[in-house]
């Protein structure tokens, strides 16, 4: 049974741009029980203007905090749904744990944005909510993200077998966690949006179901090679990355045109098992377990390009680690939030490159 005030909701909305997880934690016991979960998928309209806000608009300021709004109101519907599915009044939980909806991120700049109405959310859920988590870690010098490997090491690490977790959403990013050694962490590159974006330009669908679209095509060395030359694949960690750096336009510079859409495809698939791969190989040595997160863990054309690329190593998602593979970077912003209502750091300056551990977030209360 949960103590009072140990329940946090996590939402995570991601680079995918499809909608919001929401996950109800207790932490009664220390390490973080999942007791509901909650998806709510974005309108084709909401996405439509967070994916234009990717670059400069007119009057982008002003579009950017009626998103803003919209954001609370569908955040706050995740909120009362994943309560009412597990039959959890708001006044029993201690915080929403909000990421926010990522429309710039450019640390090298200074700044991260994502887009929330974080004093909105807490008028509409009645529960205080902590939110704005990169820019504290920015502010120290570091790259805001990833986040997520501090609470990776806290739930998965294992004293004996070294593990690397992939989680793979819209951007792709990985935890090494070796026995004895310091945490590391950083973005490898881009995870699931270019398959996304490429699928819904030509078929009209949202993700490609299994990897099955890209299964019909075939690998074009060439184009793989001329996407692999991007400088951020041979940068040193620490690093993270964002639809600034990876996008559609990106992937039509490198293409002649000629190529057959499923064959691109195939090619971007290959690009997220390669990308990862020799970042693992390259600052991570030979791991025996890789356990992957996020919607590209029930990617299984993916998943066994993975496997074929570190044949020495098991491959698997999260579930058989105790954690659904959709619902980690839920679980992991309520974990966040958590902390910082504790007054614990949430950020690993090793994986980040701050200057130092810091508490992040800023808490708007009920």
């Amino acid at each position: 049974m949960a103590s009072a005030m140990s329940l946090v909701v996590g939402l995570m909305s991601g680079t995918s741009l499809d909608g919001v997880d929401a996950a109800l934690v207790d932490f009664s016991a220390g390490r973080p029980r999942t007791l509901a979960t909650f998806w709510l998928p974005y309108s084709p309209a909401i996405r439509q203007q967070a994916l234009q806000l990717q670059t400069a608009q007119p009057d982008e300021i002003h579009f950017a905090a009626l998103l803003a709004n919209e954001l609370a109101h569908c955040y706050a519907d995740a909120v009362h749904q994943v309560l009412a599915s597990a039959g959890v009044d708001a006044a029993q939980v201690a915080a929403i744990g909000c990421h926010g909806q990522t429309i710039r991120h450019r640390p090298v700049a200074g700044y991260s944005l994502q887009l929330n109405n974080p004093a909105l959310l807490a008028e509409l859920a009645g529960i205080s909510v902590v939110a704005d988590f990169r820019s504290r870690d920015i502010a120290a010098g570091g790259q805001g993200a990833p986040l997520v490997p501090a609470f990776h090491a806290a739930v998965f690490g294992d004293p004996q077998q070294h593990r690397i977790i992939l989680n793979i959403g819209g951007i792709a990013n990985l935890t090494d966690l070796k026995p004895g050694k310091p945490v590391r962490g950083f973005d490898c590159g881009p995870g699931n949006l270019l398959m996304d974006a490429w699928i819904e330009r030509h078929q009209g669908l949202s993700y490609d179901d299994a990897g099955c679209w890209a299964s019909e095509g075939q690998v074009r060395p060439e184009l793989l090679h001329s996407l692999l030359t991007d400088a951020f694949f041979s940068t040193s960690p620490p690093k993270s990355c964002g639809r600034d750096e990876f996008n559609i336009s990106w992937l039509e510079s490198h293409l002649a045109g000629s190529e057959r859409p499923e064959d691109v495809q195939a090619t971007l698939l290959e690009l997220t098992a390669v990308s990862a791969t020799d970042a693992i190989a390259r600052w991570c040595g030979s791991p025996v377990e890789l356990f992957v997160c996020g919607g590209g863990a029930r990617n299984l054309a993916l998943m066994a390009r993975l496997q074929g690329h570190l044949p020495d190593c098991r491959v698997a998602g999260t579930d058989s680690l105790g954690q659904p593979a959709d619902w980690v970077e839920a679980v992991a912003f309520a974990w966040l939030a958590w902390r910082t209502l504790r007054g614990e750091a949430g950020n690993l300056a090793e994986v980040t490159g701050a200057s130092g551990p810091r508490v992040l977030g800023a808490i708007y209360p009920r």
